[in-house]
């Protein structure tokens, strides 16, 4: 009788172990249960795949667009419109200033200061014909965009793209980029004077 309890009490043990984390789970919280690797932070099966940068179309984690040695990285979480718009940007970055250029051809061998905003918002799709900066004054919806804003006057339009600037002129920019056509610069703090439209999608 003895040798039974002895032998039979591993049994119960072992089954009582089997039978506790389904106790537990029964009667645990939503709350209570193990953390997946999503939730903990870590890039378990469902996390969003970092955005690779390439020559072609840089990229920066976030929000924001970042001016490096002359190149503006898009920023990863902005619509697709946005980083095709800076992307147009860095083609022409170099090109020099030439008064009427873009508007007669998109791919022109310069650009003046409506015709490089013309054609930026032309690659990301916002855009079907060139505009001057007198026109641009009643594009579109007036005010601060959340990706995109165009300042205009009758003499003179730039564009800001998820915190950048991309323009012809050289005002308030601390290191100017050599050349006088498009450029990316940092925004500009004072921009009294001009009129703010935006892509209503923007």
């Amino acid at each position: 009788m003895r040798l039974t309890r002895l032998l039979l009490l591993p049994i119960f043990a072992v089954l009582a172990l089997a039978a506790a984390p389904a106790a537990l789970a029964a009667t645990a919280s939503p709350k209570a249960s193990l953390p997946t690797a999503i939730s903990s932070g870590g890039a378990g099966l469902g996390a969003p795949a970092t955005p690779v940068s390439t020559i072609a179309h840089p990229m920066i984690q976030g929000d924001a667009a970042k001016i490096i040695h002359g190149v503006a990285y898009a920023p990863s979480f902005a619509p697709p419109a946005v980083q095709r718009a800076i992307w147009a940007g860095n083609q022409i970055r170099h090109k020099p200033y030439i008064y009427g250029g873009g508007h007669g051809t998109w791919n022109d061998a310069g650009y003046d200061c409506s015709g490089s905003v013309s054609y930026v918002l032309h690659a990301a799709g916002l855009l079907k014909q060139s505009m001057d900066s007198g026109e641009f004054m009643s594009w579109d919806s007036r005010g601060l965009g959340q990706w995109v804003t165009v300042y205009t006057n009758p003499g003179h339009a730039f564009i800001e793209i998820a915190g950048i600037r991309f323009d012809t002129s050289a005002e308030g920019d601390p290191n100017p980029p050599p050349g006088s056509g498009p450029r990316w610069r940092p925004l500009l703090a004072d921009t009294q004077g001009f009129v703010e439209r935006h892509p209503s999608s923007l």
